[in-house]
């Protein structure tokens, strides 16, 4: 009933007062008010309907009766005599509490306001307006304790009418908006807060009061004038009023200022996204041992969840392996590996063009970073700030022109030393970077520090043994006789692994030829170290005139001391004046014999077991070689895949060898872009040997 009232109260302040009939069920129903007329004698002139179902008399029974007769016990019959000529004597009003007798012989507690009236005549009249003591008493109780609720209430509270016009609040909703009642009442939703951000609320409001459906905790985000550089967050509960009759009156509006729960929230969520964030770049970075690799993943990271721009620079002493410290007001030596942007940029333009060195003096941040080993942060970056963030002036020309407002730069650091910097800028996020970015970029490039660590490192292990492999190989193809001869060796992998393949030509005598192609398993400087140990045993050998079978046998001896190596290699002498070729294998895979007119296959020959195993012996295989013909040697790196089976892979080397003829340089760099191209996780020998015309 306080709804009501407040209702009623603020909608005829703001004259939206209804004239009309009102419908069954409004106060004056619910009190129940009967209206009884006496004349001056006393006798029942008027009878009301609600007197009638108040005291049990119809209209025929009590009209013309003595009042105090028919409705006042005796014990009280000189009192209310009194009153009665008081009231008609002096026109004084009386009100009160007084017992009256109903038909059933009971007695009501009523409820009255007496008064005296006066007709057209001179005639007076004692107006008696009653209604039952208990019910108006509970209606007061319910207008008194809505009232206390709606007043006193830690929750904002307002009244809409069909228009969507404030016709009650409350004085919590006041303390919430900053805004008084007499500000609010009669202004629309929309123009008011926490309502006023939010323009789907007044639809909700209206799908609300057509519908009757009550919408529950919507929240709706703003400033308040009391507290305007602070954003808040209100919970927002509406449903519609109706009267006892059912008729609509508004919308009532509940708000809670939620903030706190908000921003906790938001944090929860950020935490959240930066957990996913960091086990995102668990995945994303150190996928290869590529250096500028890496250092492209990690800045591919941090845009743009972290940064707008983000920039990897590694100190130059550790990409060579050094260890360097910067003395205080020294200069920081820096090798651009990699620049990410989150859009289009002047800033890219001011970063150090990948893969060049850059020096940056003892004022610059990122040097101050490198210099520590601490992150070092600038939230609001200003004019004055960007000559100690840009490499030149020219830089810092960019970055303004950027919007660049925000700057970190965070060390990064593995097993102890620093390896660089992961410079990030922002210039489309609004905010600054504050201790949580700190936190998470810190967090970044120390995972990606380690995996640009391992990079380097393998990198000069890598250049170390790549180096041996390619001295231990042949440079130049040495002249033998009755044969033209093609080789090539690829490291694996788009970094270069580097395995233990290699190949050989061996010029012997009696115009002979040793073709030999072996791989030792495993990779790395060791491979290369076993591998270049056969090599020279091979070599050895071969000046013994010995059996293909006798070398291999020889070789597996060897082998076996070479601290659990384990090889495959195939040996094939080559004789110009019987045009013949004596092949044994250990373990390795078969030749081609490509002969012209003929499609190309693979030479059945024993396969043996691998170098290394021993006590397996090995047997020759002679094969007549023609003019024309040609022998193709490889290693496993050639045609081998995860993901296909060997017999397949071998067809599509037959399909390559059996298209027209290019020379032999050209069929070994055909063969390795067909089947090594992007897919090398192995290293590849290759050796192609075409016998002459006899007519050469």
């Amino acid at each position: 009933m306080g709804g009501t009232d407040a209702f009623s109260a603020g909608q005829a302040a703001t004259g939206q007062v209804e004239f009309g009939p009102a419908p069954p069920g409004g106060l004056l129903d619910v009190l129940q008010m009967a209206a009884i007329v006496l004349d001056d004698s006393g006798r029942i002139s008027l009878w009301s309907p609600a007197a009638e179902e108040l005291l049990g008399y119809t209209a025929e029974e009590a009209l013309g009766q003595y009042a105090a007769r028919l409705l006042v016990a005796d014990e009280h019959i000189e009192l209310v005599l009194g009153l009665f000529a008081q009231v008609m004597g002096s026109g004084e009003s009386w009100a009160g509490v007084f017992p009256v007798r109903h038909k059933d012989g009971g007695i009501r507690l009523l409820e009255m306001r007496n008064m005296r009236l006066q007709d057209v005549h001179g005639s007076y009249y004692a107006l008696g307006l009653a209604a039952e003591q208990a019910t108006l008493r509970r209606v007061e109780r319910d207008l008194a304790l809505s009232v206390r609720l709606v007043d006193q209430s830690p929750i904002g509270l307002a009244v809409l009418d069909s228009d969507l016009r404030y016709v009650a609040v409350n004085p919590a909703l006041e303390r919430l908006n900053g805004i008084t009642a007499a500000q609010q009442i009669g202004r629309r939703a929309g123009e008011m807060l926490p309502f006023r951000h939010d323009g789907t609320i007044e639809a909700a409001m209206l799908t609300v009061l057509e519908s009757g459906k009550p919408l529950l905790d919507r929240q709706v985000l703003g400033r308040t004038p009391a507290d305007p550089d602070t954003e808040r967050a209100w919970s927002v509960s509406l449903f519609r009023l109706e009267d006892p009759s059912g008729r609509i009156l508004g919308v009532a509006a509940s708000v809670v200022d939620v903030t706190d729960r908000h921003q906790a929230a938001m944090e929860a969520e950020r935490a959240r996204h930066r957990l996913a964030l960091v086990a995102d770049a668990s995945v994303r970075i150190g996928t290869t041992l590529d250096l500028r690799e890496t250092a492209r993943e990690l800045a591919a990271v941090a845009v743009p969840e972290l940064a707008d721009i983000a920039a990897v620079d590694v100190l130059d002493s550790a990409v060579q392996g050094r260890r360097e410290e910067i003395p205080a007001g020294g200069t920081a030596v820096l090798r651009a590996l990699a620049v990410a942007a989150a859009a289009p940029t002047p800033a890219v333009r001011a970063a150090d063009p990948t893969g060049e060195l850059a020096r940056y003096a003892s004022d610059r941040l990122v040097t101050k970073c490198v210099q520590t080993g601490e992150p070092v942060v600038v939230p609001r970056v200003g004019e004055a700030d960007l000559p100690s963030i840009a490499r030149d002036a020219d830089s810092a020309v960019l970055l303004a022109e950027a919007g660049v407002h925000s700057y970190l730069a965070v060390p990064l650091i593995a097993r102890g030393e620093v390896l660089g910097a992961l410079d990030l800028k922002r210039f489309r996020n609004p905010l600054p970077f504050d201790s949580d970015d700190i936190i998470l970029a810190s967090e970044l490039a120390a995972r990606a520090a380690v995996c640009i660590d391992n990079a380097r490192w393998y990198q000069q292990q890598r250049n170390t043994a790549l180096t041996l492999q390619r001295s231990l190989l042949p440079q130049q193809p040495p002249p033998v006789v009755g044969l033209d001869v093609a080789s090539r060796y690829q490291p694996a992998g788009s970094a270069g692994e580097v395995g233990g393949d290699w190949y050989d030509i061996l010029p012997l005598s009696g115009d002979r030829t040793a073709l030999v192609v072996g791989d030792v398993m495993g990779s790395g400087v060791n491979a290369a170290t076993a591998m270049g140990q056969l090599r020279t045993a091979t070599r050895t050998l071969s000046v013994l005139d010995l059996d293909p079978a006798q070398v291999l046998h020889h070789l597996d001896a060897i082998t076996i001391g070479l601290e659990s190596y384990i090889a495959t290699c195939l040996y094939a002498l080559y004789d110009p004046h019987q045009a013949q070729c004596t092949i044994a294998t250990a373990g390795h895979l078969p030749p081609v014999l490509v002969r012209p007119g003929h499609p190309p296959r693979l030479l059945e020959l024993p396969t043996g077991a691998p170098l290394g195993v021993g006590g397996v012996p090995f047997r020759a295989v002679t094969v007549d070689l023609n003019p024309g013909d040609r022998l193709v040697l490889y290693t496993d790196g050639l045609v081998e895949t995860r993901d296909q089976d060997i017999d397949v892979r071998l067809d599509v080397l037959l399909g390559l060898l059996d298209e027209p003829r290019p020379g032999l340089e050209e069929t070994c760099d055909r063969l390795l872009e067909a089947l090594r191209s992007g897919m090398g996780q192995d290293d590849v020998a290759l050796l192609i040997a075409g016998v002459h015309d006899r007519r050469d």
